[in-house]
């Protein structure tokens, strides 16, 4: 298993901003303010953290496998 990539683009569903961010490895990130229009990303209905339901990649731990924040 290789392993899991760490950056992410993050799009705001609101003014369609991107953002490179680095994950975090040992938490999850449930909040992320967009830098251009300010709007607070949260996780949609089902997904563990902003990357995976905004990011180009999902969460280290959901890369790998397992669940999030569990």
């Amino acid at each position: 298993m290789s392993d899991p990539v760490l950056l992410s683009i993050l799009t705001c569903p609101e003014c369609r901003h991107e953002t490179q961010a680095q994950m975090p490895t040992d938490s999850c990130q449930w909040f992320f303010e967009c830098p251009n229009c300010r709007t607070v990303l949260r996780p949609k209905p089902g997904d563990c953290c902003v990357f995976c339901s905004y990011g180009t990649n999902p969460c280290p731990p959901v890369q790998l496998g397992s669940s999030c924040c569990s």
